[in-house]
């Protein structure tokens, strides 16, 4: 039995009108069976090259592709999409406005009676059997989205590539077919790779996450590992969004813009080191004279978080709804006694 289904070698990739850019850059990776996999990171990353990649639609200019043990793609060879058994649902679905549902569905399948039964088990897995009949324009978002994730599944593919599927989605129809997309995969013995741009989207629902920043791989990790133990502070910065500040060395201690940092004497940081903490480890108070300048106030059911700037550098705090700052106040930032924070790349864990 083979224990992985996809399998990513050193994949590098650059196109011809950039060629002095890596789109790509050294992508190592591998997901087993029955994974649900999220591909992390900001737009112009990769993220969506990469899928290209390994659905076949572009060849790698270095690196290999393995799908169950079997190369589909390497610089001199590429498998053609239709025979990888891969589906991919677009980032705008992608249906055929001229077919109905059951037509979309069937596109591609072979119409014997074993696939026009899976065919209609996925349209009732997904709740739109009694849409059957309709055509795209004739359908919601979310109904739509169901629609391409059926089409994907209904030949039997083991894996399945999503480009950012819930994207268009109002916040309700999203969070509820997220939700609903690990059991929707597992009752297909199916395989997934998630393209998202939403942190809190890749670590709700995927066994594991891969971060991409600019065309590199930062950390591949659980969600549960990524956030205890960040790889560096892009991943805490982006992925968590944690306060980031730069260490500095005075006096014999080391300290950042709003304090000293409580360190054992013996332990010894580089000059590129930062700190890392949650927004609720500071606090920021009124004060004339403070360095910070508030840029912004969200309110968050329960609380506000206040985003605070001083020389170029910005962070976030969590304040209970009895606190009056308005955008444009001078205020001074505290630690909170007893929080804890994380200097990377030592990867130290002290508190306040």
């Amino acid at each position: 039995m083979v224990d992985t289904e996809l399998e990513v070698h050193n994949l590098c990739h650059q196109y011809k009108t950039d060629i002095n850019n890596w789109v790509l850059k050294d992508i190592t990776f591998s997901l087993r069976p029955g994974e649900l996999v999220g591909l992390l990171g900001p737009s112009g990353c990769g993220k969506t090259t990469l899928l290209r990649l390994i659905a076949g639609f572009e060849k790698p200019k270095r690196g290999l592709i393995k799908k169950n043990g079997q190369i589909i793609s390497d610089n001199h060879y590429l498998l053609s999409p239709e025979r990888r058994q891969i589906g991919m649902v677009f980032q705008d679905y992608a249906l055929f406005p001229h077919l109905n549902v059951w037509d979309n569905v069937c596109f591609g399948i072979n119409k014997k009676e074993q696939s026009i039964k899976r065919a209609n088990w996925l349209l009732k897995l997904l709740d739109i059997y009694e849409f059957k009949n309709r055509y795209p324009h004739e359908l919601s978002g979310g109904q739509s989205q169901r629609v391409a994730l059926a089409r994907s599944l209904a030949p039997g593919n083991s894996l399945v590539l999503l480009d950012e599927p819930f994207c268009s989605l109002d916040v309700e129809v999203r969070s509820r077919l997220r939700s609903e997309l690990s059991s929707v995969l597992k009752s297909c013995s199916a395989s997934a790779l998630l393209v998202t741009h939403d942190p809190h989207e890749a670590l709700a629902i995927c066994d594991r996450v891969a971060v991409l920043r600019r065309g590199q791989i930062q950390q591949y990790s659980t969600p549960v590992e990524m956030v205890s133990n960040p790889s560096n502070d892009f991943v805490g910065q982006f992925v968590l969004q944690k306060n980031i500040l730069p260490i500095r060395y005075i006096n014999d201690s080391y300290s950042t813009c709003i304090g000293k940092l409580n360190f054992p004497d013996d332990i010894l940081i580089s000059s590129k080191s930062v700190c890392m903490f949650d927004k609720n480890s500071i606090k920021i108070q009124a004060s004339q004279n403070g360095s910070f300048t508030v840029i912004s106030k969200e309110y968050r059911i329960n609380h506000y978080i206040y985003t605070v700037i001083s020389d170029g550098l910005k962070l976030r705090s969590e304040m209970t709804l009895d606190s009056h700052l308005s955008i444009g106040d001078k205020c001074r930032v505290e630690t909170i006694h007893e929080k804890s924070f994380l200097v990377l790349p030592e990867n130290i864990k002290s508190n306040f």
